[in-house]
């Protein structure tokens, strides 16, 4: 029973010190207008989100503003900009406010296939 604790304690030793390999690390330097593009494109989604009608409709939809802000807030930075980029590319009116929903309910919708929200009933975490 010694012997067997020895060499667990020896291959445990072993592994968690990754046998004198050092991982791989990466830094960088980031940019100030890197972050301001960041932020203007989570502002300009939250104006999108807090517009009146917007709002009407992701009620009408059965979602919460304040759950809609919170989904806003857990965006990656990829995600914010492509996100932005989609709200400005999209025409004039009526059809604006149906994409913006769409693309909320889609992010609501992954997340919530991911495991990492349980809003929608119908769906099953991936987890």
């Amino acid at each position: 029973m010694n012997r067997l604790r020895r060499l667990i304690t020896s291959l445990l030793v072993v592994s968690l010190t990754g046998m004198g390999v050092p991982l791989p690390a990466q830094a960088g330097i980031v940019a100030t207008e890197d972050v301001l593009a960041v932020s203007n494109d989570r502002a300009r989604i939250a104006d999108a989100v807090e517009r009146a009608d917007v709002q009407a409709r992701l009620q009408a939809y059965g979602v919460s503003p304040a759950e809609v802000k919170a989904r806003v807030a857990a965006l990656t930075d990829a995600e914010a900009a492509d996100l932005a980029a989609r709200i400005d590319g999209l025409p004039a009116g009526g059809e604006s406010v149906l994409g913006v929903i769409l693309i909320v309910f889609l992010v609501l919708l992954l997340t919530d296939i991911l495991g990492f929200t349980k809003i929608f009933p119908f769906t099953r975490s991936v987890q």
